[in-house]
């Protein structure tokens, strides 16, 4: 498969997809005028790694912020990696937020709570 690998502007997170070596994060502020153009790649991929995914997935979702148009796609995105959890595969979302942020924390709970597949919280220091 051929390998993502995005760096963030002000308006997109970084994007690093790589299946051969289990890399598969998104970092940063999402707030792009068209969400379905930035996103439509991306979900476009993993759909294609769906069809023969590695063993376990480990995805690092990361977001600084993110709009409504966007939060929309990442439930999309944690959908595709649903149907690939409920087909017997190994998934985990690390769910990453600043500890200040308790919406950030909130929302990936509610993803949890809709798609019903392993996340793990992980909780570091406000950037100074």
């Amino acid at each position: 498969m051929k390998i993502i690998k995005l760096n963030n502007t002000i308006t997109t997170p970084k994007v690093h997809l790589d299946a051969e070596n289990n890399i598969f994060e998104i970092i940063g502020a999402s707030i792009p005028e068209n969400a379905n153009h930035f996103y439509d790649p991306i979900l476009d991929w993993f759909e294609e790694y769906c069809k023969n995914p590695n063993g376990k997935t480990v995805i690092n979702l990361n977001y600084k912020y993110f709009n409504t148009s966007s939060s929309k796609l990442i439930l999309d995105l944690l959908l595709i990696l649903k149907k690939m959890h409920d087909g017997g595969n190994e998934i985990l979302v690390r769910w990453h937020y600043e500890e200040s942020d308790e919406d950030m924390k909130e929302s990936g709970e509610d993803y949890q709570d809709i798609i019903k597949i392993p996340f793990d919280f992980i909780e570091f220091q406000d950037e100074d």
